[in-house]
């Protein structure tokens, strides 16, 4: 089962894989605040929190569990944020998940949304699962509205790394 978006792209974005190289590009993600307000028990370093994100995502890539690609704004070659599927265990059951996160600069611009919905595809092309989820904290606004612009739907609410959060999902 090929998770992995390398090499996808949509009109404005390009998907690859993140590469310990990425680590100034994304670092400002993990210096703005607003980024990890709605999550607790992240790292309160930026460096740390940007490492530890890398190195997740790495260890994913060699694992099998998918993982989040970065995304690259065709116009200009810039890291914009990281999205991909991901392999996650929810409520003792594992399930796919479509994740997305954007450096805060390009919030609004509709490129998770855009992102999201290459996600979606390739899981549906690839026939990867029934049905895919996001894992969004209960009070992150705006990653609920991204899920639901790509069909997704409140399924659940329940507690993930100690975090509230819903469940949304959507049947392929």
């Amino acid at each position: 089962m090929e998770l992995l978006l390398d090499g996808e792209s949509t009109e404005r974005l390009l998907f690859r894989k993140v590469t310990l190289s990425d680590f100034d590009a994304w670092l400002p993600f993990h210096r703005d605040r607003r980024t990890s307000e709605f999550w607790s028990g992240l790292p309160k370093d930026p460096i740390k929190a940007c490492t530890d994100d890398l190195e997740r995502t790495l260890y994913r890539y060699e694992n099998g569990l998918g993982g989040k690609q970065a995304l690259i704004l065709r116009d200009t070659e810039q890291l914009v944020g990281l999205a991909g599927l991901l392999i996650q265990e929810v409520a003792g059951k594992r399930e796919i998940e479509i994740a997305y996160s954007l450096l805060p600069e390009f919030w609004g611009k509709g490129l998770a949304t855009e992102a999201a919905l290459q996600c979606k595809e390739v899981a549906i092309e690839r026939q990867l699962a029934p049905s895919l989820i996001s894992i969004i904290q209960i009070h992150n606004l705006p990653s609920q509205k991204v899920a639901t612009a790509v069909g997704m739907r409140q399924h659940a609410t329940t507690q993930y790394h100690n975090n509230p959060v819903h469940i949304y999902r959507i049947a392929l």
